[in-house]
């Protein structure tokens, strides 16, 4: 099993799901329980855990299968909680809608000015 990032960014995205369905399988033996019984407190189907215990299986697969391995709270080593940099924060931010779009506040005293303007001064449209 690879030790370090560097050895698991040289996998293949189907070698590292090998290796997540070796590491369920080695949780699901650890505390001694079967497939049936992992597939019961998941609820999916004892196939599903063969599968997942394969790396075949989809991530709420995945997750219900930690669930009921009650190993839940790994998925904080996994894949850590993510917070936005101020930069990334402000440039999002800098993306949002700021006010409905139109043509603005001139455009509109331009119209006004000229629908009134050959009006007043006796004309005809």
């Amino acid at each position: 099993m690879p030790s370090s990032s560097a050895a698991y960014s040289d996998l293949s995205p189907a070698a590292l799901s090998e290796l997540l369905g070796e590491r369920l399988k080695l949780a699901r033996l650890n505390q001694d329980l079967t497939q049936a019984q992992v597939a019961e407190q998941a609820g999916v189907s004892r196939k599903v855990v063969i599968n997942a215990e394969k790396g075949k299986a989809s991530l709420e697969v995945f997750v219900a299968v930690l669930q009921a391995l009650n190993q839940v709270s790994q998925l904080d080593q996994f894949l850590p909680p993510q917070t936005l940099s101020p930069l990334q924060l402000a440039k999002l931010q800098g993306k949002r809608r700021q006010r409905a779009s139109g043509l603005g506040l001139d455009f509109v005293q331009g119209q006004q000015a000229a629908d009134t303007g050959p009006a007043e001064e006796g004309g005809s449209w």
